[in-house]
């Protein structure tokens, strides 16, 4: 079994209530081979909702405490991050999923890039909260980017 973003399975999840449709993700949830998660959604968000990005370093960073996600406005979202990531975690667990795919450059699924915590476009290496979380636990996480080679 495969997790992946909602998002890219089409559902309307996004901060700004888009969604970012994958049609090989949509393929698999169809016939039943992935299971579609919104950690920002699990951690309590609603759509629409203000974007968000991390300050201060990754999700790595989050998780120990030492950076904090900020919506648009200022204020401080992290827990809601951290408690995403770890109802994620339980999911993927419960399914065994074999390998996880998240939406690139988000806070929270970012896998190899994320917005740099100025909200000026500009994105830096690192993975999102939910992402830093899997892969502490030895959970395969790839963005949408890496699903081909994935499925090789």
């Amino acid at each position: 079994m495969i997790v992946v973003s909602s998002c890219l399975a089409g559902l309307q999840v996004r901060y700004n209530g888009s969604d970012s449709l994958n049609e090989k993700i949509k393929a698999l949830i169809d016939k039943k081979e992935a299971v579609a998660v919104c950690p920002e959604l699990l951690g309590g968000f609603q759509t629409p909702r203000e974007p968000c990005e991390i300050k201060g370093g990754t999700g790595y960073d989050v998780l120990d405490g030492r950076a904090v996600v900020i919506d648009k406005s200022g204020a401080d979202v992290t827990d809601l991050y951290v408690d995403g990531a770890y109802k994620t975690l339980a999911i993927v667990k419960q399914l065994q999923a074999s390998t996880v795919v998240l939406k690139e450059n988000s806070p929270s699924c970012g896998s190899s890039y994320i917005y740099n915590g100025n909200f000026d476009g500009e994105k830096q290496k690192g993975s999102g909260v939910t992402t830093a979380l899997l892969r502490r636990e030895g959970i395969e996480v790839i963005s949408e980017n890496d699903l081909t080679k994935a499925l090789l």
